[in-house]
Protein backbone atom coordinates (compact mmCIF):
# COMPACT_ATOMS: atom_id res chain seq x y z
CA UNK A 1 0.00 0.00 0.00
CA UNK A 2 1.22 3.66 -1.30
CA UNK A 3 1.49 6.08 1.80
CA UNK A 4 0.02 9.51 1.49
CA UNK A 5 3.77 10.63 2.23
CA UNK A 6 4.44 8.54 -1.01
CA UNK A 7 1.52 9.76 -2.77
CA UNK A 8 2.52 13.03 -1.85
CA UNK A 9 5.98 12.97 -3.40
CA UNK A 10 7.92 11.35 -0.60
CA UNK A 11 10.96 13.68 1.74
CA UNK A 12 11.44 16.27 -0.90
CA UNK A 13 7.96 17.10 -1.66
CA UNK A 14 7.42 17.79 2.37
CA UNK A 15 10.36 19.31 3.03
CA UNK A 16 9.30 21.87 -0.03
CA UNK A 17 5.85 21.98 1.66
CA UNK A 18 6.84 22.62 4.83
CA UNK A 19 9.10 25.56 3.55
CA UNK A 20 6.35 27.31 1.35
CA UNK A 21 3.99 26.51 3.91
CA UNK A 22 6.03 28.74 6.76
CA UNK A 23 6.97 31.88 4.17
CA UNK A 24 3.13 31.88 3.75
CA UNK A 25 2.56 31.84 7.57
CA UNK A 26 5.17 34.45 8.05
CA UNK A 27 3.23 36.02 6.05
CA UNK A 28 0.28 35.67 7.61
CA UNK A 29 -0.66 38.79 10.30
CA UNK A 30 -3.39 36.61 11.78
CA UNK A 31 -0.65 33.68 13.14
CA UNK A 32 2.61 35.01 12.25
CA UNK A 33 3.72 36.67 15.72
CA UNK A 34 3.61 33.18 16.85
CA UNK A 35 6.74 33.06 15.40
CA UNK A 36 8.34 36.08 16.59
CA UNK A 37 10.75 34.77 18.48
CA UNK A 38 10.99 30.98 16.85
CA UNK A 39 14.10 29.62 15.73
CA UNK A 40 12.82 28.91 12.50
CA UNK A 41 15.34 26.46 10.86
CA UNK A 42 14.15 24.15 14.28
CA UNK A 43 10.45 24.67 13.57
CA UNK A 44 10.52 23.18 10.09
CA UNK A 45 12.84 21.08 10.64
CA UNK A 46 10.17 19.63 13.66
CA UNK A 47 6.83 20.44 10.91
CA UNK A 48 8.79 18.11 8.14
CA UNK A 49 9.27 15.01 11.12
CA UNK A 50 5.78 15.77 11.75
CA UNK A 51 4.25 15.84 8.46
CA UNK A 52 6.29 13.11 7.57
CA UNK A 53 4.75 10.68 10.43
CA UNK A 54 1.66 12.25 10.00
CA UNK A 55 1.54 11.17 6.37
CA UNK A 56 2.86 7.76 6.87
CA UNK A 57 6.75 8.29 5.95
CA UNK A 58 7.66 6.75 9.11
CA UNK A 59 6.07 5.23 12.11
CA UNK A 60 8.15 6.91 14.89
CA UNK A 61 7.80 10.08 15.86
CA UNK A 62 10.61 11.59 18.18
CA UNK A 63 9.00 14.79 18.56
CA UNK A 64 6.86 16.28 21.00
CA UNK A 65 2.97 15.98 21.59
CA UNK A 66 0.81 18.46 20.15
CA UNK A 67 -0.53 19.24 23.38
CA UNK A 68 2.87 19.86 25.12
CA UNK A 69 3.98 21.62 22.07
CA UNK A 70 1.29 24.12 22.11
CA UNK A 71 0.21 24.58 25.94
CA UNK A 72 2.19 27.20 26.53
CA UNK A 73 1.36 29.53 22.93
CA UNK A 74 -2.77 28.48 24.38
CA UNK A 75 -1.96 29.57 27.68
CA UNK A 76 0.11 32.48 27.40
CA UNK A 77 -0.29 34.08 24.26
CA UNK A 78 -4.27 32.74 23.30
CA UNK A 79 -3.88 30.13 20.71
CA UNK A 80 -7.31 29.14 19.60
CA UNK A 81 -9.55 27.80 17.12
CA UNK A 82 -9.37 30.88 14.78
CA UNK A 83 -5.24 30.57 14.77
CA UNK A 84 -5.45 26.88 14.35
CA UNK A 85 -7.79 27.23 11.44
CA UNK A 86 -5.64 29.69 9.94
CA UNK A 87 -2.67 27.50 10.04
CA UNK A 88 -4.95 24.84 8.22
CA UNK A 89 -5.53 27.29 5.69
CA UNK A 90 -2.14 28.01 5.08
CA UNK A 91 -0.91 24.11 4.76
CA UNK A 92 -3.82 23.71 2.41
CA UNK A 93 -3.46 26.45 0.27
CA UNK A 94 0.63 26.01 -0.22
CA UNK A 95 -0.30 22.01 -1.15
CA UNK A 96 -2.81 23.35 -3.70
CA UNK A 97 -0.23 26.00 -4.99
CA UNK A 98 2.40 22.79 -5.43
CA UNK A 99 -0.50 21.34 -7.63
CA UNK A 100 -1.46 18.48 -4.94
CA UNK A 101 -4.86 16.96 -6.52
CA UNK A 102 -8.18 17.25 -4.32
CA UNK A 103 -7.94 13.69 -3.60
CA UNK A 104 -4.72 14.13 -1.48
CA UNK A 105 -5.79 17.68 -0.31
CA UNK A 106 -8.84 15.68 1.14
CA UNK A 107 -6.97 13.23 2.90
CA UNK A 108 -4.43 15.73 4.32
CA UNK A 109 -7.57 18.03 5.44
CA UNK A 110 -8.76 15.02 7.27
CA UNK A 111 -5.46 14.54 9.04
CA UNK A 112 -4.32 18.26 9.45
CA UNK A 113 -8.66 19.12 10.89
CA UNK A 114 -8.90 16.00 13.07
CA UNK A 115 -10.70 16.96 15.72
CA UNK A 116 -8.21 15.15 17.83
CA UNK A 117 -5.90 16.65 16.77
CA UNK A 118 -7.19 20.20 16.84
CA UNK A 119 -8.39 19.11 20.67
CA UNK A 120 -4.69 18.17 21.51
CA UNK A 121 -3.42 21.38 19.97
CA UNK A 122 -5.70 23.72 21.82
CA UNK A 123 -5.54 22.01 24.74
CA UNK A 124 -9.16 21.30 24.80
Amino acid sequence: MTTLFDQLGGKEAVDLAVDKFYERVLRDERINYFFKDVDMVKQRNHQKAFLTYAFGGTSQYNGRYMREAHQELVEKRGLNSEHFDAVAENLMDTLKEMGVPDHLLAEVAAIAAAPQHKKDVLNV
